[in-house]
């Protein structure tokens, strides 16, 4: 952290400053008097105190500015380019292991028959993830919001049945429980990457949990939020781009922002998923830019399914048919031994 005074500032001002971060086990300051301005830095290790430090230095007789050195997000930061997070889902399956991971399966579950359908049709192309709505959050509150209990018994069941792990949304604190009584993965949705609370409690599991961009949200913000879930203790995030909100909400659903893949292994050692079912909102452009996730490097690829898209309670305008989802799959390998020779290219 820096600290930067008035011009005209007091000695007496600067030293409460030194004082104050003295007094803060493990901190010291390093003051450098310019012609023009006085500057302290903060030498140390202050992670989570920086806020509270920050801003009660801010508030200090001649105090012009208090300026975090760093990212805010230190846990979810890379430190270097050795640091990979891998996270286990269960039934040997991994994200950020090298080999990418498929999750496929309905935006909600409706019925037994049509999960054991859609779960049966999607394993054998070859998804390694079986997805589902439980819950569901609606725009309209007179949409399908899910069978809820009922549908995560059903979710739990048939994926054992399949031997798919299974990932599912949590909405509320309060469900975090139950939820991951039933479901390998929790997932935290768009319009919840912000709650708090809810960011708290899945960080007290130690369930695999896939953090869903939020609709505006920058990559820092989103990282951010990442960064309550691994404050917690819970290591195993996984960040999940499924488009942003801009400009342009005519063509597609939203933007797809690809470049945040690329980004994301720069900047954090958590592995990356790819939605382009929500990216899109059209099936005709879901398998393009899938590809494309792969392309730029993502762990795992997140893929609505539905073998009645024109009979689905929800999303049925950006599910992929079981027919189209198999295309996808053998176009996925294609693709993925083409980016395993480019990263090979670029190591010699």
């Amino acid at each position: 952290m820096l600290v930067k005074f008035e011009r005209d500032h007091t000695p007496d001002q600067v030293e409460a400053v030194c004082s104050k971060i003295a007094s803060v086990e493990g901190l010291r300051p390093d003051v450098d008097i310019g012609a023009v301005h006085t500057i302290i830095t903060v030498v140390g290790e202050i992670n989570g105190r920086c806020e509270t430090l920050m801003h009660q230095i801010q508030a200090m007789p001649g105090v012009a500015a208090a300026e975090r050195i760093g990212r805010p997000y230190q846990l979810a930061a890379r430190k270097d380019s050795s640091q990979h997070t891998v996270v286990d889902v269960g039934n040997g399956i991994e994200i950020g292991g090298g080999k990418l991971a498929i999750v496929a399966g309905p935006c909600s579950i409706e019925s037994e028959e049509q999960l054991r359908t859609i779960a049966e049709g999607v394993s054998r192309a070859g998804a390694h993830i079986l997805r589902g709505g439980a819950f569901k959050p609606r725009t309209n509150p007179r949409s399908f919001e899910g069978l809820k209990e009922d549908g995560l018994k059903m979710l739990r069941d048939i994926g054992g049945e399949f031997g798919m792990p299974t990932q599912t949304e949590v909405m509320e604190p309060g469900k975090v429980d139950v939820v991951a009584d039933h479901a390998d993965i929790l997932q935290i949705g768009t319009r919840n990457m912000q709650n708090y609370d809810l960011l708290k409690a899945v960080g007290q599991t130690r369930k695999p949990v896939v953090l869903k961009r939020g609709m505006s949200a920058k990559i820092p913000e989103w990282l951010s939020a990442a960064e309550y879930i691994l404050d917690g203790g819970n290591k195993n995030v996984i960040l999940c781009e499924r488009g942003i909100r801009t400009f342009d909400d005519t063509m597609t659903r939203n933007t797809a922002d690809v470049a945040a893949i690329p980004v994301l292994k720069h900047e954090s050692h958590l592995p990356t998923m790819f939605d382009p079912s929500h990216a899109v909102g059209k099936t005709r452009l879901v398998s393009d830019v899938a590809l494309a996730g792969v392309a730029a490097g993502a762990d795992s690829i997140h893929v609505e399914v539905h073998h009645k898209p024109e009979e689905a309670l929800s999303d049925g305008q950006q599910s992929l048919r079981i027919d189209q989802f198999e295309a996808l799959m053998q176009e996925i390998q294609i693709m993925e031994e083409a980016r395993r020779r480019i990263v090979q290219m670029r190591q010699r």
